[in-house]
């Protein structure tokens, strides 16, 4: 499916783009420079492989607001550090609050049809037995997947999203029964191997229509038992109408705007539990690049859908391309979470040069014959987005931490979306103090191990008048 390109750069290498956000343009510099990526609103960097020798990174484009990189000739430290002391807008109280982050580019009221997606790792009933040393602070009744699920359905009621990713999933029949009471429809897919977890979906059906669904079982390609969705949704005619009758917009439509709504609004979701082995990044990233060009498949088979892209990707947002051990591209650091966590932590590494073996360029790339790799999608980060807290947020935009337990502090789930959607506003997750205090998630107030994430999108192509250019 990918085909070589003369690149004009050394022979004997393999030259892939990071499955990190899009720009529209890129080049490759001939000079590579060593760099500590922070993923951002609308960037991606290029990632040349050499075959059985060395991984390098060649910048492709200049630091813009989003991007964090940091250079030495020797060595590279990385450390990311708390804000000093800003004031809060918020008061947290014990057990954390959280709020909506708005942008302050566009207005809701400019767009007549909005959906809000929520993406969520519920922590699975079998993974909290098989690793109870990393709840070892939890209580055995806060642990119980019974009151776990009390306080996931309370919060996801104070939410309220028309769509749902969740992972980690083992109790279906269980969701199924409680989000019926609300209007929901779902489908899961389960992991391949015994596993007893999956990943699963859920719309609103007066809202949205699932016109087609596919899963992705990783197995089949050799990139372990990990499993993703994808589903390609509708939303309603009927809601579109009542919306469009309650925002009173005027009834002389142009004629692009009427073809518009005649098509209906389309959008395909994929949901992934990227493979959490900090050890192979070479599978995470076979995983992911795998999921971008299926999603891209079903986005052009149905008219050039909008495409979100949500999950656990177990990897930071410091994403390592700059340490060439594939066994350290995710950036994940299993550390004690407090004054020395994983996200203040300084670590210096030494240059070195890593062998990529032919499986593992395999696994990343998809063949041996691949020079170079993209995926088509052009993703944005929806929290880089819309601005935030810096009690929240690291220099990229996204939050500080989405996950929580013994041995881990820090950032692993994510929303990613095409040019066809606008972030209207995103779930603000909790500072790290408030988080230390809790000892550890689960918590009495919060069901998981991980904070969900959500975020309101626009269809781009509602808004009227001059705010309709991003």
């Amino acid at each position: 499916m990918y085909s070589q390109h003369n690149t004009g750069l050394p022979p004997g290498r393999m030259y892939y783009t990071s499955l990190l956000p899009q720009q529209r343009n890129h080049n490759i510099f001939e000079n590579p420079q060593r760099m500590n990526i922070s993923s951002g609103c609308s960037y991606y960097n290029e990632l040349s492989v050499t075959a059985a020798s060395s991984v390098t990174v060649h910048e492709s484009y200049k630091r813009q607001k989003m991007w964090s990189c940091s250079m030495e000739e020797e060595s590279l430290k990385i450390q990311t550090k708390e804000p000093s002391s800003p004031k809060r807008k918020v008061r947290y109280t014990k057990g954390g609050y959280r709020k909506w982050s708005h942008s302050k580019l566009h207005s809701p009221l400019s767009f007549p049809d909005k959906f809000v997606l929520l993406s969520y790792n519920i922590l699975g009933d079998a993974n909290a037995s098989n690793h109870s040393d990393l709840y070892c602070h939890i209580s055995p009744d806060t642990m119980d997947w019974s009151s776990r699920k009390r306080l996931i359905c309370q919060e996801l009621d104070m939410w309220k999203p028309d769509l749902m990713c969740f992972q980690e999933v083992d109790h279906f029949d269980e969701l199924v029964q409680e989000f019926e009471k609300n209007g929901y429809s779902g489908i899961f897919k389960g992991r391949t191997g015994g596993e007893k977890d999956g990943c699963a979906i859920f719309w609103k059906s007066h809202r949205f229509r699932l016109l087609q669904e596919e899963s992705i079982e990783f197995k089949e390609l050799d990139l372990r038992n990990n499993v993703a969705q994808l589903c390609v949704f509708e939303l309603n005619q009927n809601w579109m109408n009542v919306q469009r009758d309650n925002s009173r917009e005027p009834v002389g439509v142009n004629s692009l705007q009427a073809d518009i709504n005649k098509k209906g609004r389309r959008v395909v979701i994929g949901n992934i539990h990227v493979l959490f082995n900090p050890k192979r990044g070479d599978i995470k990233l076979g995983q992911v690049r795998v999921l971008l060009q299926e999603a891209h498949a079903l986005s052009e088979k149905w008219g050039k859908a909008a495409v979100v892209i949500a999950g656990d990707f177990n990897s930071t947002p410091q994403l390592d391309l700059l340490e060439h051990d594939r066994r350290q591209i995710s950036g994940q650091v299993e550390s004690v979470p407090g004054s020395d966590s994983g996200i203040s932590k300084m670590r210096t590494y030494k240059r070195n040069r890593y062998r990529w073996e032919d499986d593992e360029l395999k696994n990343a790339s998809g063949s041996l014959e691949c020079t170079r790799i993209k995926h088509p999608l052009k993703l944005f980060s929806a929290y880089a987005c819309v601005q935030g807290s810096a009690w929240i947020r690291d220099g990229s935009g996204e939050p500080l931490a989405t996950s929580y337990h013994s041995k881990f502090l820090g950032t692993v789930d994510y929303i990613w979306h095409s040019e066809g959607l606008i972030p209207l506003r995103v779930l603000d997750t909790l500072p790290l103090d408030v988080l230390r205090q809790m000892n550890g998630l689960p918590s009495e107030k919060w069901g998981s191990d991980h904070l969900c994430l959500a975020c309101e999108f626009a269809f781009a192509t509602d808004q009227m008048g001059d705010d309709s250019k991003r």
